[in-house]
C-alpha cells in the first residue's frame, strides 16, 4: 500500500490520541499498515508525555507519512491550536475535531491517503459550537458533496468478525421510528448494503437477512402492520432486484450463531435493535463502517471516554480493528475478493 491512511484524533479530551500513540506503538505487533495522525502536533506530544511515552512524533505531509511511519508516529497538521485538557472539552475542541475530519477528508480524495480512520468525537461539544450536522456520518456526507459536487447517501455498518449490522433509523427516539420507517428508505439501504459489501467486501453474492421491527415480526398483523405493510415489500423490491434477501424475520432469533452462518448482514430497524447484539458479540473489537461514499471510512465504535482520558487505561483494541479493516477495504478490489464479509 503507498499511501497511508489518514486517522483523524477526534475528540482532544478523550481518547482519540490515547489509542492512536498506542495503535503506533503495536503497529509491528499487528502489522498496522502506515497511517498518519491528523491533529495538533504540540497536542498530540503533550499527550505522549503526559501518558508517560517514549514515542518520537513527526510533523509531517501525506505523502511522506509511509515512509516516516516505522521510525516516528506521523503527524499531518491541522491550522487550530487545542487547549483542551483530557476529560475536559474546551472551545478549541469542536474547531479541531472539525478541522482534523475536513483535513482527512480532502486527503482522501485528493488521493494523498488512501482511507480515513476517525476517532471519537463528542455530539453535544460539537452542537454547542454551533455544528448543524447530526453527527460524523453526516458530515461526511457533506464534506464529499462540497468537494465533488456529487450528492451521497451515507450508510452505517457495524462490523466484527462475528457480526454485521445496519441501523436503517439511526439516532431516532424509539417512539419516532415507526413514522419515519419506510419502505424506500429499507430498499434504498439494502441496496447500498449489498452494492458494499460486493465492492468493497468481495462478497460476490452478498446476503441480506432483514429483521421486522415488531415481535416475532409483526404475528401476521397481530403486533403491528409495519412489517406486513412497510418491511415486507421492502424484501419483496430487493428480491426483484436481484439481491439475495430474507426476511422481515423475528429479531429475536437472529443473532444466535447457527442465524449468523446464513447472511453477511441483517438490516436492523431501529438503532438498539443492531447495536445490541454486535456490542455485545464484540465490543471490544466492533468497527463503524461507512457505506454509500466514494472513500473508505472506518472509525473505533466507542465513545470519547472522557473518564479514562489521559490516564494510559483506553484499550486500543476497536481503533487496531478499524485501522486494519480500512487498509483491507481500500486494497485493490482483487486483494480482498472472496475474503468474505468476516
Amino acid at each position: 500500500m503507498l499511501q497511508p491512511l489518514a486517522l483523524t484524533f477526534g475528540e482532544p479530551a478523550g481518547i482519540g490520541t490515547d489509542t492512536a500513540l498506542s495503535a503506533w506503538q503495536r503497529r509491528n505487533e499487528f502489522a498496522l499498515s502506515p497511517f498518519s495522525l491528523t491533529a495538533a502536533p504540540r497536542f498530540v506530544t503533550r499527550r505522549a508525555v503526559r501518558l508517560g511515552l517514549d514515542i518520537p512524533i513527526e510533523t509531517v505531509e501525506p505523502r511522506n507519512a509511509t515512509a516516516t511511519f516505522a521510525a516516528a508516529l506521523p503527524v499531518v497538521a491541522i491550522d487550530a491550536a487545542v487547549t483542551a485538557e483530557p476529560g475536559r472539552p474546551d472551545a478549541s475542541s469542536a474547531p479541531a475535531a472539525i478541522a482534523a475530519i475536513r483535513r482527512a477528508v480532502s486527503d482522501v480524495l485528493g488521493g494523498t491517503a488512501c482511507a480515513m480512520v476517525t476517532n471519537p468525537i463528542a455530539k453535544s461539544v460539537l452542537y454547542r459550537s454551533g455544528f448543524a450536522e447530526p453527527g460524523h456520518t453526516e458530515f461526511l456526507a457533506t464534506l464529499v458533496e462540497e468537494m465533488t459536487g456529487a450528492a451521497a447517501r451515507p450508510v452505517m455498518m457495524l462490523w466484527s468478525p462475528e457480526l454485521a449490522v445496519v441501523p436503517v433509523t439511526i439516532h431516532l427516539p424509539l417512539g419516532d421510528v415507526p413514522a419515519r420507517l419506510s419502505t424506500e428508505l429499507i430498499v434504498e439501504t439494502g441496496r447500498i448494503v449489498a452494492g458494499d459489501l460486493a465492492r468493497r467486501f468481495g462478497i460476490a453474492r452478498p446476503r441480506l437477512a432483514i429483521a421486522g421491527l415488531n415481535p416475532h415480526a409483526g404475528e401476521e398483523g397481530a403486533l403491528g402492520q409495519e412489517d406486513r405493510t412497510v418491511v415486507a415489500p421492502a424484501v419483496e423490491r430487493l428480491r426483484q432486484e436481484g439481491i439475495d434477501v430474507q426476511g422481515p424475520r423475528p429479531a429475536d432469533s437472529m443473532f444466535h450463531a447457527a442465524a449468523r452462518a446464513g447472511y453477511d448482514a441483517a438490516l436492523c430497524m431501529y438503532h438498539d435493535q443492531a447495536l445490541i447484539p454486535i456490542k455485545t458479540l464484540a465490543f471490544d473489537h466492533a468497527v463503524n463502517v461507512t457505506l454509500g461514499l466514494p472513500l473508505v471510512r472506518t472509525s473505533p465504535d466507542h465513545g470519547t471516554a472522557f473518564d479514562i482520558a489521559g490516564t494510559g487505561r483506553a484499550d486500543p483494541s476497536s481503533l487496531i480493528a478499524a485501522l486494519r479493516l480500512a487498509a483491507r477495504l481500500a486494497a485493490p478490489a482483487t486483494a480482498t475478493a472472496g475474503a468474505g464479509a468476516r
